[in-house]
């Protein structure tokens, strides 16, 4: 599979103009180096919104779900460092995601990201899980390079002590990803599969979204710093 492991943690958020600029330098200088470090994670990934809300995204890959409820990571959340617990005091409109890839094709990453979030039900889960094991083949598809489907386990989204996230009737949610070089292709693909008449068996997403690549940290980058 083009995704790493077989976890992902998604986290979105806003965040006040006067704070961004430290929220940034966080997220650059302590944050995303700290979780990847954790045993268990195998990359991340930072975007900002081309159009979508949240403004802010991040992807955390790692290598089985339950590291994302192993003690290592559980010790992380629980001992946050002053700076996190500052930064996270300020978040805006969270969204925290823990889910397992279940579709996963095309080869690597690219600059461009869509988002598509779906709200299945228990009755039309297997039928939209089939649709998109045809929906998401990039193919020969100009510009796109991958794409994925997250499931959500409820269980484990959402907020925890420090994290001030939002857990809502969405817990269930699935995030459909779409890699690609440049946001025109990505929208297109978008409007093409998932907003347009050839969307069915599925009814309009619950939010869609364009996001750029600001950067992203492998484990091996770490072990070579």
């Amino acid at each position: 599979m083009p995704l790493a492991g077989q976890g992902m943690l998604l986290t979105s958020m806003n965040i006040e103009v006067p704070d961004e600029a430290d929220f940034n330098r966080w997220y650059d200088r302590e944050h995303l180096e700290e979780r990847v470090a954790i045993e268990g994670f195998l990359e991340a990934r930072r975007y900002v919104a081309h159009a979508a809300n949240p403004k802010y995204l991040s992807l955390y890959s790692t290598a089985t779900l339950d590291v994302l409820d192993s003690p290592a990571y559980r010790a992380r959340l629980a001992n946050q460092t002053e700076w996190s617990r500052r930064t996270m005091a300020h978040f805006k409109n969270m969204l925290r995601v823990v889910a397992r890839i279940t579709i996963s094709k095309g080869t690597g990453r690219g600059a461009a990201l869509g988002v598509v979030r779906l709200r299945p039900s228990a009755d039309n889960a297997g039928t939209w899980r089939d649709a998109l094991h045809e929906k998401l083949t990039p193919g020969e598809r100009e510009g796109i390079i991958s794409m994925h489907l997250l499931e959500s386990e409820p269980e484990l989204s959402g907020a925890t002590a420090d994290i001030p996230a939002v857990r809502n009737e969405g817990a269930r949610d699935w995030f459909v990803l779409i890699d690609g070089t440049h946001v025109g292709a990505v929208s297109a693909v978008i409007a093409e599969r998932f907003t347009g008449p050839a969307a069915s068996p599925f009814p309009l997403p619950v939010s869609v979204g364009t996001y750029s690549l600001m950067w992203d940290l492998a484990k091996s980058d770490i072990a070579r710093s």
